[in-house]
């Protein structure tokens, strides 16, 4: 597969990808290379990521607790004390090889440390492949409200494997799959189109998919690299999905939900609401609900479950001037942002969810 030229660095693929990787590392002669892994990507992928590097520079792993809940400012701390216990100077990089966590807290810690080192993403989930590793975006999260600390800061490349999906458990490829059909959703309706039976799809093809759904994130991010326009179309179903999935981590008798579980749901509702502010037909909407539900399963809210995500909502990144603000699709295939909905629309996007 080609590479995609992206703002200031490019995506490559599978074998190509590792030889741009050690191409990349010998130009730049980096003092040392740092391998950031979290408990799960250093069992399972580690070696055969480490079996095509070619270097001459000095190798350190540095590993951390798998899982959101350790996307937070107290394992960067302990990544940076590591870094400077082991030496790491400005000539270093960092190599994230993990899921949507390791991506986002790899990239928050090179863009801090010494005032920033190099970074390359590795991921080895579809999540992560398809959203979290591509596009420049780094952070935290503060105590439960996701993502509320972090900067733009775009990795020197990006390397997708696609053999590395073949360690992920069915409910991590779903939740990858959120960010793929939201893809479609926003931006190409012959894209969603595609998803509509996976039966009749042959995952052989998979890559392809990968390939086509990074091409549309990251057109959509090279024309607004910062966020501040078109870029936000790519937070459909993030505004209820990231307090839905903030919700369920800060409360211990809930199961936590998986980022793309809780993205999934917010597709849904925010459908519902751009159904009832007449952008999305009644049959587009049952066709998404139907589609989603084909993949998800229902997780059961109560009054005080909603009560609790409503309450959330005022740390949402996109708020601006007190206001939520929702990124809503206008018709499958396009989005529009900055639009606001009142609590009554969401509680009745609750309600139909439910039904």
């Amino acid at each position: 597969m080609t590479g995609i030229q992206a703002n200031g660095y490019s995506i490559y693929f599978n074998e190509n990808g590792y030889k741009e990787l050690n191409s990349l590392l010998a130009k730049n002669n980096y003092s040392t290379l740092f391998l950031l892994v979290d408990s799960n990507t250093n069992d399972l992928c580690s070696s055969l990521f480490l079996s095509h590097i070619e270097t001459e520079s000095p190798i350190e792993i540095i590993e951390f607790e798998a899982g959101e809940t350790h996307k937070n400012i107290e394992t960067c701390t302990e990544i940076w004390n590591v870094l400077t216990e082991l030496g790491a100077d400005r000539k270093s990089i960092i190599l994230n090889l993990g899921g949507g966590v390791v991506s986002d807290l790899g990239g928050f810690i090179a863009a801090t440390f010494k005032r920033g080192i190099d970074f390359i993403n590795i991921p080895t989930s579809l999540l992560a492949m398809v959203d979290a590793a591509v596009g420049g975006k780094t952070g935290i999260d503060l105590g439960t409200i996701k993502n509320q600390i972090g900067v733009f800061n775009v990795p020197e490349m990006v390397l997708i494997d696609v053999r590395f999906l073949e360690t992920l458990p069915p409910n991590e490829m779903r939740s990858g799959l959120a960010e793929m059909l939201k893809h479609g959703l926003i931006y190409d309706r012959n894209y969603w189109n595609l998803f509509l039976d996976l039966s009749k799809q042959n995952f052989d093809v998979l890559e392809n998919l990968i390939y086509q759904s990074v091409v549309i994130k990251n057109t959509i991010v090279m024309e607004d690299p910062n966020e501040k326009g078109i870029r936000k179309i790519l937070n459909f179903g993030h505004t209820l999905g990231h307090a839905i999935e903030s919700y369920f981590l800060e409360n211990t008798s809930k199961n936590n939900l998986l980022h793309g579980e809780a993205i999934a749901i917010g597709m849904i509702l925010e459908s519902h609401i751009s159904k009832n502010k007449k952008l999305l037909s009644n049959s587009d909407y049952f066709e998404i609900k139907k589609t989603i539900n084909a993949i998800f399963e229902t997780v059961i809210f109560d009054k005080k479950d909603v009560e609790g995500i409503l309450n959330l909502l005022i740390h949402d990144k996109k708020n601006e001037y007190g206001s939520v603000k929702f990124t809503l699709i206008n018709g499958i295939g396009s989005a529009i942002f900055n639009q606001n909905a009142d609590n009554e629309m969401i509680m009745k996007a609750f309600e139909d969810y439910k039904s």
